[in-house]
């Protein structure tokens, strides 16, 4: 296993980039909407325990929201980006089906789903058939409006492309992950089931077990969609771009911290198949973290590590 990752080459002056035809037009509009779409709704979600604290909110529903949350996320992050997109460390069966589960309880879309529309992502970014790019949507404030709500949400209730089926033989093969696949609707039950249990058990009433399903249930659901979107929409507009990539991907610190490392954008998509994202001691990456205290358990090998130069945003081939 390389467990010292080589330190990649910054973006230098004289390598070009590829941005669209619309890009300089409509930026300062297209960030402006797409501030808007994802700062509105979490200054809503910071101000709401504050009003119900003490009779709607607790510290049990803090510690359930928080903890909810942690799993959800790294099962997105760890588990569907890193571990099942990218391939970036292998890793037992039984713990590969943890993270399929726990993916699966984010509600983002069946684990096949998800990593066939994420490979496709990696295969078009930024181009007219990236599934979820906020750029080519057309100018003005309709088409600048359009494309930060396709990138950021819009796009989940798209219809899929065809032939989906071609990113994703490789999971296929598996019949552990064809079974969670097919129960995803199960994952989705027990998404909302467990917080509401743990919340009745903990305080041993009703309202506890109310109050857990709409903290550790429902607004944890919301941040966690917010927050994985974000790195769709938001990482895509601010940021910087330190290593030379074919789209329009960005570091943005806020996602790096809030999306377990996945805000480092802009090196993931130079180095897509890395488990690392964060190559920077400042540059948080709790993902990453996670995988490497598997690998100190035994439970993760083979971890993939940024070589020495980009592969500057291409296909996926695991």
């Amino acid at each position: 296993m390389n467990s010292t990752p080589s330190v990649p080459t910054p973006l230098k002056s004289g390598i070009s980039r590829v941005e669209p035809e619309d890009q300089l037009a409509v930026s300062w509009a297209t960030r402006a909407a797409t501030l808007a779409v994802i700062i509105v709704p979490f200054v809503g979600i910071v101000i709401a325990p504050f009003v119900v604290w003490g009779w709607g909110f607790s510290l049990v529903d803090l510690g359930l929201l928080l903890g909810f949350y942690s799993l959800t996320m790294l099962g997105i992050t760890v588990g569907y980006h890193r571990l099942f997109t990218h391939t970036s460390f292998e890793t037992p069966t039984w713990v590969k089906c943890i993270f399929a589960i726990l993916g699966s309880m984010a509600i983002q879309g069946s684990l096949f789903d998800w990593v066939a529309m994420h490979r496709r992502h990696h295969q078009f970014s930024d181009t007219k058939d990236d599934p979820h790019s906020p750029h080519h949507h057309g100018t003005g404030f309709w088409g600048v409006l359009k494309g930060a709500w396709h990138a950021h949400m819009g796009w989940f209730f798209k219809p899929e492309a065809p032939n989906m089926g071609r990113y994703i033989k490789d999971l296929q093969n598996s019949r552990a992950l064809r079974a969670i696949n097919a129960l995803f609707p199960l994952w989705i039950a027990l998404t909302f089931l467990l917080p509401a249990i743990a919340g009745g058990l903990i305080t041993l009433s009703w309202k506890g077990a109310f109050t857990g399903l709409v903290w550790g249930g429902l607004v944890r659901l919301f941040l966690v969609h917010h927050v994985t979107w974000s790195v769709n929409s938001a990482c895509h507009l601010w940021g910087r771009r330190p290593y030379p990539s074919k789209d329009l991907s960005r570091n943005n610190f806020i996602f790096g911290v809030l999306a377990m490392g996945e805000g480092w954008h802009n090196t993931h998509h130079a180095y897509p198949r890395s488990a690392r994202h964060g190559l920077k001691w400042w540059e948080l990456d709790g993902s990453y973290g996670v995988i490497r205290l598997l690998s100190l358990l035994g439970l993760a090998w083979d971890i993939r590590l940024p070589d020495a130069k980009p592969t500057q945003g291409a296909p996926e081939t695991p």
